[in-house]
């Protein structure tokens, strides 16, 4: 954000006279800027460190909310920044920026005033201060009038191409030779080098084309069209038309679908429970939007659009074929039936095995999506329809806590949602019923309870047989099922500078789950405490603890008995900026687990990050020390890492972790990236397991990415 916008604080005015006002500001802000010789109509727009941002929301990770697709959707926002004359309440709810006090202000601003005629005029809108405009602006234009579509397509706001490699210095066991005196024969068929491209032409608001070929380490090129295998052991590749005329969207290639609070069609978003403890209840209906990540399972494959049919009526259809991979076997009651055990997401086809289940099964999906907006703009209603057809039977192991899980080769799932704002308080929630006959349904509502209080109150609930394929709603479990959940979450701000949050939820689990062999409670709870005295430091101390049932380890009896395991995390936060000059930040972790009855596993981490910038030059490093009694102590801090790359290790044991990452500009229209990390363990002397097994005290990983702006 640029000095012009900092130097200012607007309290809030009245609505008589908010057009003189309005006319005021702006009018200052010309003469501002023309004493300043700045010609420009906004401020220039500072590239966002997405793993920041995300680290902000939610500060001590785990394996459950790694969030790459939080890192997806945030990234798409950034690169398509949304217009503010034109953007609805939805798309500005899912920057996760503003309170439902700012949204309705922004709105009503919008209503009774017109168009926006500059960012510098959000300072004008009742209820926002310096530091919201500040993490808005990256997410926000004010957009010209549109261009006729043959001149769009000679001028695009994004056009680029990425490449990026890199490997484990250090030898893993898949890529040894085999040892002929050992039973393990397997080993990686490919090279221990991996890399992706990517390619990018759009403009905001108008069309999008794209290109993601990876190959991952061990993998090796082929060409097996049948399985949709183009070369590169991944390829993704999509083409988007947006907003010309009642066509609002149409997508050919790999897209995801959100919509409704996630029951169905989740689109990839999953937030997770952690410092943003208000906004996280509510999920935008942000309808479909391209697939652009590297992750290989969780998206649609094949054609979608989006029309108008009316002023307040939207109408979404999408047809999907897809290949996925599974384990397959021989159904002995059916000949010639095939029949797969589970479906696999790791995306990795390294060995021969692997291969053999890459792309084995046809997943097609047909879905239907009619959202209605009301005329008061306060709301909207929507109802979605997924059927999903496998060519393959689903039938997972037979166990117990398998017995209402998914089997078959259909799915079908329908469902509502909806939302409505009332002054502050913005309710919403969505019910669906599968093909099994199972039921899932989410309520809540979010209330700003004057500028200083807010508070959400979130009921969940998923039957034991409820299928919901691409749902991932709001839930302790990875999937919308076996659960009835309460969450209530309260945030106090009482001025500008302190900021106190938490939330707790309480969990159950009507049926057996994986690992545990019984019905089963939990809850959770969060407590977060912010102090920001000026743009400059930023100091937050965190607690979070959760109770949750597990099978016991090493159990002497053939059906282990059932015991509370209690997770307990506390962490210290220190910030301290220039910006555009350097950063500092320096954390304390640490935590510990432990099965009920039984001896606590402890761990720590204290970890130093700088980031330095020169004039073109950019270095960031990090200095981490760490000790832990076991793994089950690790502890998960976020590491900044290169743009599209998305870096969360666990640090376990007792040793230290470091890196060093630099960012050039090359040339004006190439920057160059190099990543150097390293883990030294003081106590282990091999590293993992399988054939990712290393052999000595350390794991390093050196990286390189290239980026050209066309």
């Amino acid at each position: 954000m640029t000095k012009n916008i900092e130097k200012s604080h607007m309290k809030p005015v009245h609505w008589h006279s908010c057009a003189i006002f309005r006319l005021g500001v702006l009018t200052l802000f010309c003469i501002f800027l023309f004493i300043k010789n700045l010609f420009a109509q906004e401020p220039p727009r500072q590239e966002i460190d997405i793993n920041q941002f995300i680290q902000d929301l939610i500060p001590i990770a785990t394996e459950e909310n790694s969030n790459e697709g939080l890192y997806e959707l945030l990234f798409q926002l950034y690169t398509n920044p949304l217009d503010l004359n034109s953007v609805t309440t939805d798309e500005l709810t899912a920057t996760l920026i503003l309170s439902e006090v700012q949204i309705k202000s922004f709105f009503d601003y919008r209503q009774k005033l017109g168009l926006f005629l500059s960012l510098y005029e959000l300072q004008a809108v009742p209820d926002f201060d310096i530091i919201t405009i500040r993490k808005l602006i990256p997410f926000v234009i004010v957009r010209p009038g549109a261009l006729p579509f043959k001149e769009s397509l000679q001028n695009p706001s994004q056009h680029f191409l990425l490449l990026r490699s890199g490997r484990v210095l250090e030898k893993q066991k898949g890529f040894t030779s085999v040892d002929t005196s050992s039973r393990s024969t397997t080993r990686y068929q490919g090279k221990p080098l991996y890399g992706n491209i990517r390619y990018r032409y759009a403009r905001a608001g108008s069309y999008s084309f794209g290109l993601v070929m990876e190959n991952d380490a061990g993998e090796i090129l082929s060409w097996q069209p049948k399985k949709q295998i183009f070369g590169a052991d991944f390829t993704s590749f999509h083409a988007q038309i947006m907003n010309r005329g009642k066509l609002k969207n149409l997508i050919i290639g790999d897209y995801q679908m959100q919509a409704g609070q996630g029951l169905i069609m989740s689109g990839g978003f999953s937030l997770g429970k952690g410092s943003e403890v208000i906004r996280t209840t509510y999920r935008s209906t942000l309808g479909l939007r391209p697939f652009t990540s590297v992750l290989e399972s969780g998206f649609f494959r094949g054609t979608a659009a989006t029309y108008a049919l009316k002023k307040q009526l939207d109408v979404t259809l999408f047809y999907s074929y897809t290949r996925r991979d599974g384990s397959l076997e021989n159904n002995v009651n059916v000949q010639d039936e095939l029949t797969v055990s589970s479906l696999q997401i790791s995306g990795y086809h390294r060995t021969k095995t692997e291969r053999e289940n890459q792309g084995t099964i046809g997943e097609q999906n047909v879905g239907f999506h009619a959202l209605y907006k009301l005329l008061s703009q306060r709301g909207q209603i929507g109802i979605t329809v997924l059927n999903t057809f496998y060519s393959a039977t689903l039938q997972k192991k037979d166990d117990l806590y398998n017995r209402f899980e998914f089997h078959g080769n259909q799915n079908t799932v329908i469902g509502i949602h909806g939302d409505y704002r009332w002054q502050n308080m913005h309710f919403f929630g969505e019910g669906a019923r599968s093909k099994s006959g199972g039921l899932g349904g989410i309520g809540g509502l979010i209330a700003g309870l004057g500028r200083a209080i807010d508070f959400t109150l979130l009921l969940r609930h998923y039957d034991r047989n409820f299928h919901s394929l691409y749902g991932g709603s709001i839930s302790e479990a990875t999937r919308p099922i076996n659960e009835t959940g309460t969450y209530w979450g309260l945030r106090y701000s009482p001025n500008r500078r302190w900021q106190f949050s938490g939330f707790y939820d309480r969990f159950h689990f009507p049926w057996l789950k994986y690992q545990i062999n019984a019905p089963s409670d939990g809850q959770d709870y969060f407590l977060h405490v912010l102090w920001k005295p000026n743009k400059k430091l930023n100091m937050y101390a965190v607690f979070h603890e959760k109770h949750k049932a597990h099978n016991e380890p090493d159990s002497k009896f053939p059906i282990p008995q059932v015991l509370e395991t209690t997770r307990r995390t506390a962490m210290i936060n220190f910030e301290y900026e220039v910006p555009l000059r350097f950063s500092v930040r320096t954390r304390l972790q640490g935590g510990d687990f432990w099965y009920e009855g039984k001896s606590k596993s402890s761990g720590f981490t204290i970890v130093q990050d700088i980031t330095y910038r020169l004039s073109k030059l950019e270095l960031s490093g990090r200095i981490a020390i760490f000790k832990t009694d076991n793994y089950d102590s690790r502890q998960y801090v976020y590491e900044k890492d290169m743009l599209y790359a998305f870096s969360l290790p666990a640090y376990y044991d007792q040793g230290t972790r470091h890196y060093l990452m630099l960012r050039y500009p090359l040339t004006q229209k190439m920057k160059l990236w190099l990543r150097w990390s390293q883990t030294h363990y003081s106590k282990l002397d091999k590293i993992s397991s399988g054939l990712n097994e290393i052999q000595g005290k350390k794991r390093s990983e050196l990286k390189a990415q290239v980026m050209y702006q066309f």
